[in-house]
């Protein structure tokens, strides 16, 4: 197949250039700073050259967005807003300007969009969508906002020749450097990787065979459309997740953090504690139903085998693994 990827440098792109050219697929990556053969350059917002590259491929794997890791200022949420939406409006339209328009358009979308809630999981059919939940900062509803409106722009475009999916991916988790392991795993080893605010809070994630295995499933499954769950079927609560973390590491204790040092920890950090506080409990219901089969969905099984990738990062080079230990670039 030929793969287009726009804002395909980041973690998640990184991931998927790298398993698709691996499995033989021509990948062209979108970017606004082109470096390697494959990248071309365009803006995430205005039609272009690049638009040439859509015109006649397989498959558009939309990725592009300002990075969710900074602070959540007024500037940098309207920011991930505008990217978003705008590179999926302009994503569309090169696909309706396309004489032979791709098959299948995978827009990356985010697990965020559902409810801050800890009694009940979220999946596509029964989740509940955020925005209006109390006790929680008023600008977690407006990251609920970016992601509906990152959806309904890909919704609303008029591409009737290709069938269009919303990945609602939950943090996917690589040994590449700069990515949430690498982070979560830093804290660990400095024993901070205790409970923060409680660790009631559910964190639901995916391991990185795990996304591209759903990725090329859902590019063969021609029934499929519509929102879809990219995580693994078992979230669990943050203070049992950075155990199994700890353990799979080797750290004996993690240091628990109240809520007023995590968000001191999240300064420094220049990231925001949404990413730490906010519940996310979210279930694959339209994967499972299809039949795909998780290779790994438990969390010590997967954090096992990420610890161990990333200590021996030339391990398992083949075609069914990625490899590790470069470090993505900042996505575009």
């Amino acid at each position: 197949m030929k793969v287009v990827l726009p804002g395909g440098t980041g973690q998640v792109g990184t991931i998927l250039d790298r398993a698709l050219t691996e499995a033989g697929h021509e990948v062209v990556v979108l970017t606004r700073c082109p470096e390697g053969e494959r990248e071309i350059r365009w803006d995430g917002a205005t039609l272009g050259p690049w638009a040439e590259t859509i015109d006649g491929c397989d498959v558009v794997i939309n990725l592009a967005g300002r990075s969710v890791s900074c602070r959540y200022t007024a500037e940098n949420l309207q920011a991930m807003m505008d990217s978003r939406v705008d590179s999926a409006r302009v994503v569309g339209e090169a696909i309706a300007a396309a004489a032979r328009p791709p098959r299948v358009w995978l827009q990356m979308s985010t697990a965020t969009i559902y409810a801050h809630r800890f009694d009940a999981a979220h999946d596509e059919a029964t989740g509940v969508i955020g925005g209006s939940e109390t006790g929680v900062p008023d600008y977690w509803a407006y990251s609920v906002e970016i992601a509906k409106n990152w959806e309904q722009a890909q919704a609303e475009a008029r591409t009737p020749a290709t069938r269009k999916v919303a990945l609602r991916s939950a943090m996917v988790m690589s040994p590449d450097r700069g990515g949430v392991l690498d982070v979560l795993l830093w804290l660990a080893r400095l024993g901070l990787g205790g409970p923060v605010a409680g660790g009631a809070q559910y964190v639901s994630w995916i391991h990185d065979e795990d996304f591209v295995r759903a990725v090329e499933f859902l590019i063969a499954r021609d029934d499929l459309e519509g929102p879809v769950n990219l995580a693994s079927p078992g979230p669990l609560p943050h203070r049992t997740f950075m155990r199994a973390l700890r353990a799979a590491w080797g750290v004996p204790v993690g240091l628990p953090a109240t809520r007023w040092m995590a968000e001191l920890g999240a300064f420094a950090l220049r990231s925001d504690t949404e990413l730490l506080l906010k519940s996310r409990r979210v279930v694959p219901g339209r994967l499972r139903a299809a039949g795909f089969d998780f290779a790994y969905p438990a969390w010590d099984g997967a954090a096992a085998d990420l610890v161990r990738r990333v200590r021996s990062p030339r391990a398992d080079q083949g075609a069914g693994r990625r490899r590790v230990g470069t470090a993505p670039r900042p996505r575009s």
